[in-house]
């Protein structure tokens, strides 16, 4: 017998958490750029009774990302989607950032919105460095929302002679995705789904424990010490906003970013956090 189905790229701690609180009594297709890691959450889920199915897929690509869905659609119906999928400043070049986090994500949500189910939902996983970003003039917000997802890359503010570094790239690209998020939602709303984004401060993953071991650690350990939270967040503290954007209780909210980082961007501009003049 067919089921719903939810599709989750991104086969780390976070996209996994939600998984738990949400993927219960559907089919899980789980995406990832490294098949094995797909293959292990997929092991570690089946194991805790989920009915997953693991997939090697490419976010920067299109095509890979049509043949996940179609693998996805072979299983049932698409009603969730959890984009948890991405690079760090620490983990790739601009080019990279730019082409997984920022061009790979708008053409997920595009192909996604596609197909989504009636009453569907779907996050994805965006970062607090988007909200730590000056901001941009509301002709390049625009830009980023609504630009068709080919020519993203061919923007002006996205040329390389305008990105600083890799931190500046992965900036641009998550307040690409809470443009994005907006826009695509209007889309999805047609369909009788909704969209949101979360924007996580520093979470205790793999990923963040390359950003501590990277060239900006010192920079991210103050950010967590030095927030009103005095720590760093948990993935199922994301899922636990990630729960309530998904499910019943959810049903009025769509198109926004939800900022889940312990105070640390309130510190940064009002706060001991805030950068020496």
């Amino acid at each position: 017998m067919a089921k719903n189905v939810m599709i989750l790229t991104g086969a780390g701690q976070i996209g996994m958490a939600i998984a738990r609180r949400m993927g219960y009594g559907k089919k899980i297709v789980i995406g990832d750029k490294k098949g094995e890691n797909a293959r292990e959450a997929a092991r570690i889920l089946n194991n805790a009774g989920f009915d997953t199915e693991p997939v090697e897929m490419d976010l920067s690509s299109r095509t890979s990302i049509r043949n996940l869905i179609d693998r996805a659609q072979s299983c049932g119906e698409i009603t969730m989607l959890v984009n948890a999928a991405g690079v760090s400043p620490s983990q790739a070049p601009i080019e990279a950032i730019l082409k997984v986090d920022l061009y790979g994500t708008a053409v997920l949500l595009e192909e996604v919105g596609k197909v989504i189910g009636e009453g569907g939902a779907g996050v994805t996983i965006s970062s607090q460095s988007g909200h730590r970003m000056p901001a941009l003039t509301p002709q390049e917000d625009r830009l980023l929302a609504c630009t068709p997802a080919e020519e993203l890359l061919g923007l002006p503010l996205l040329r390389a002679e305008n990105i600083r570094d890799t931190l500046h790239a992965y900036q641009l690209a998550k307040r690409c995705n809470e443009k994005r998020v907006m826009a695509e939602s209007i889309k999805w709303g047609e369909r009788g789904a909704r969209l949101n984004s979360i924007s996580p401060g520093i979470v205790v993953t793999p990923l963040a424990m390359d950003e501590f071991n990277g060239p900006r650690g010192d920079f991210y350990k103050n950010m967590f010490a030095r927030c009103p939270a005095g720590r760093p967040g948990t993935a199922d503290e994301i899922a636990n906003v990630a729960e309530l954007l998904m499910s019943d209780r959810g049903a009025f909210i769509t198109g926004a970013d939800f900022l889940v980082d312990g105070g640390a961007t309130a510190s940064y501009f009002y706060g001991p956090l805030q950068p020496e003049k």
